[in-house]
């Protein structure tokens, strides 16, 4: 059974859409990291000036001090917004993949059971035996990608969770430098 030039030039086509998305996807998550690196620069390069000249202007080193110690607080907590808008780019990043890989499995699931079942009724009778074989390929796929799909929620989940406590302790850690 031959694959006649329409469905080769519509897999292709296919094919081509799916990396274009791929490659928007990524290039958009490259951009609002490189937007948010930007702004973070930005914001440090403002804030160590302007805590720069308040320290030089302390009349006393424990009025210094005292202003550099208030100046921590919001530092911890900018680098604490900083990795969560990070962390949700690259959730949001990574969940608009999983969106395409699952899509682009689906549409593959079922270009190839149309296909088994184009090749199967173009069998002679008593040949059907021979596909079940390939059935079962096509089960065993269905089932390892069911786990990898499994696998990678409960990655993102643990990681969800790890982040969630980095970023508690940070805030613990700002509000005791606030006493």
């Amino acid at each position: 059974m031959t694959m006649n030039v329409e469905q080769f030039a519509v897999a292709n086509k296919a094919t081509v859409d799916s990396l274009l998305a791929v490659a928007n996807v990524a290039l958009a998550s490259a951009e609002r990291i490189a937007a948010l690196n930007l702004n973070a620069a930005r914001a440090v390069i403002e804030d160590s000036a302007s805590g720069a000249q308040a320290v030089l202007a302390a009349k006393s080193p424990q009025e210094a001090a005292n202003i550099q110690a208030a100046l921590t607080q919001p530092a911890v907590e900018k680098a604490v917004a900083y990795s969560r808008s990070v962390y949700e780019i690259a959730a949001q990043g990574q969940g608009e993949l999983a969106k395409l890989m699952e899509a682009q499995f689906s549409g593959f699931q079922s270009a190839l059971t149309a296909l088994v079942k184009q090749t199967t009724q173009a069998v002679p009778m008593g040949g059907e035996g021979a596909f079940g074989g390939i059935q079962a390929a096509m089960n065993q796929v269905n089932a390892s990608f069911a786990r990898m799909n499994e696998v990678n929620k409960q990655f993102a989940e643990l990681a969800q969770a790890n982040f969630s406590a980095a970023t508690q302790a940070a805030e613990a850690m700002s509000k005791g430098l606030r006493k």
